[in-house]
């Protein structure tokens, strides 16, 4: 089902989705999981720019997450290190006004999550932003699995630190990979039976160890390689490729 290197051509099958190397449409039940990126792919911003829009920093912020997410900044946890520090001394408070004024799924989110579930599968989100997010998007579209990073606060201040976790301590494109795969190993299902979707560099690296490689809104690079491609409208319009 992946696509053989150098990739095939995509073809556009209606306006705005393309594919590559998968004849639609494909049966969602022969699937076991999806999982989401969630910065700019479940949900609508990046929110370490947003956070950063609290210290001033945002246009300094939002610079060096373009620059990684077009994969120009290979090594993506000095990435977020560089960024981290310049939020050092934001209030708590910013990641609340955040979440209530500037969130929100993007569009279809909500409508193929359900459709996933309602088939069997399971839905991971694995992302390179933060557990107060992230489980937040968790709880509100019901998914099964999440796993971020963890940002340090003291005394009701961002330190510019994340918090080591049980598995490590910041999620990279490796460390997608390998959540996905270990959450396969967890239901009982081979990696050729996963959906990964993604926006950015750091996703490729799932995207590429699974059955089903998605873009949506992606960088030309991700675009370039997944198998399937949303360049306009929301989500739900992978279910145009799967049913």
């Amino acid at each position: 089902m992946k696509p053989q290197s150098p990739a095939p051509e995509a073809r556009e099958i209606s306006p705005g989705l393309m594919v590559r190397g998968v004849q639609p449409p494909l049966d969602l039940r022969a699937f076991r999981l999806i999982a989401f990126d969630m910065d700019s792919t479940l949900i609508n911003i990046e929110c370490i720019d947003e956070i950063a829009g609290a210290a001033g920093r945002k246009a300094e912020v939002a610079a060096i997450t373009e620059a990684a997410m077009r994969g120009e900044i290979s090594d993506f946890k000095d990435s977020l290190r560089r960024r981290l520090a310049l939020l050092a001394g934001v209030p708590e408070q910013a990641l609340e006004q955040v979440w209530r004024e500037r969130l929100r799924p993007n569009p279809g989110a909500a409508e193929l999550v359900q459709a996933c579930q309602r088939a069997g599968l399971k839905v991971l989100l694995v992302s390179g932003g933060f557990t107060f997010f992230a489980e937040r998007v968790r709880r509100q579209l019901g998914l099964d699995f999440a796993r971020s990073n963890q940002l340090e606060i003291q005394h009701g201040q961002l330190t510019g630190r994340v918090v080591p976790q049980s598995w490590g301590d910041i999620v990279d494109g490796a460390m997608k990979r390998q959540t996905v795969l270990d959450t396969c190993s967890l239901i009982g299902c081979e990696p050729a039976q996963a959906i990964a979707v993604g926006d950015g560099a750091n996703d490729l690296t799932m995207m590429d160890a699974v059955g089903l490689s998605v873009a949506y809104h992606a960088k030309p690079a991700v675009r370039a390689q997944a198998m399937v491609s949303i360049e306009s409208g929301g989500l739900d319009r992978l279910l145009d490729v799967l049913r």
